[in-house]
């Protein structure tokens, strides 16, 4: 398995309607998520104990919500607030 980052719950249908300059800088900011939580967790399958605690990223135009969970080599985008009207 690797690293990868994916929407959870609510967030991917919010992010059916978000624009989609918006959703462009989610996912560069997701992408640097991945590769930061790949450097830490280099045996992430094997990881015992606790997930880090997740957090919150502002971006151009809003901002999302995301946790990562190193078992199963994932940063997880749980919410994205779109300011743009």
């Amino acid at each position: 398995m690797s690293w990868k980052w994916e929407f959870a719950f609510g967030a991917e249908e919010a992010a059916r309607t978000a624009p989609a300059d918006f959703l462009a800088r989610v996912e560069e900011k997701a992408d640097e998520l991945v590769r930061a939580a790949e450097a830490v967790h280099i045996h992430g399958q094997a990881h015992e104990g606790i997930d880090p605690k997740g957090g919150d990223v502002i971006v151009p135009g809003g901002m999302f919500a995301y946790q990562v969970v190193v078992r199963s080599e994932r940063v997880y985008v749980v919410q994205i607030t779109c300011l743009g009207f």
